[in-house]
């Protein structure tokens, strides 16, 4: 099993279950940007409870859930794991936090069918925006790579004034100048 087909087994038990989500860390940048590897699938859903045992067995008897959820600090919610039994790979389960832009990414969330699945992934302009607040040398090479893929179609004013809002701007800024204008 590769790490694509864990995502989408999950994208498949969520959307079985209705639970809105949307599939958000390397594989929107992936998405939206320029392909690197990754060893686990990050959902964002919209659920006040963690993920039931139900759901567990929907996925299969080789992902077993973390017993505890965690705190995660830098989205300030709830996360719940799921490792993938004989392999390297997990999946992070977190929750919509009370955000503003959060909230406003899961708004805008948009529908992509992947090799025949339902996928919900952030927009291009979500995924810069929320990389710049984590800013990791990975993410800023994310947003490195949405940017020189995506070019002129990203809503420049949007992503500039999340930044301005979240502190970040000198760094849009800053990556922004190492991006070459295709």
């Amino acid at each position: 099993m590769t790490i694509d087909d864990v995502a989408l087994r999950v994208a498949d038990a969520l959307n079985a279950a209705r639970v809105p989500f949307m599939l958000v860390g390397g594989f929107s940048s992936n998405y939206h940007g320029i392909p690197r590897s990754t060893k686990d699938a990050d959902f964002v859903v919209q659920l006040g409870a963690p993920l039931s045992g139900e759901f567990a067995r929907t996925l299969g008897p080789e992902f077993e859930a973390e017993p505890q959820l965690s705190f995660e600090t830098n989205t300030g919610t709830q996360r719940q794991e799921f490792r993938v039994a004989g392999t390297l790979f997990k999946v992070e389960v977190f929750r919509l936090s009370g955000d503003a832009h959060d909230e406003e990414r899961f708004r805008r969330r948009q529908a992509v069918m992947v090799d025949g699945h339902q996928v919900f992934f952030p927009t291009a302009e979500d995924v810069i925006v929320w990389k710049l607040r984590w800013a990791r040398s990975k993410d800023r090479d994310d947003v490195r790579a949405v940017m020189g893929v995506q070019g002129e179609k990203l809503d420049w004013p949007y992503i500039e004034g999340w930044c301005e809002r979240h502190g970040t701007r000198a760094l849009l800024e800053q990556i922004r100048r190492t991006v070459p204008k295709l």
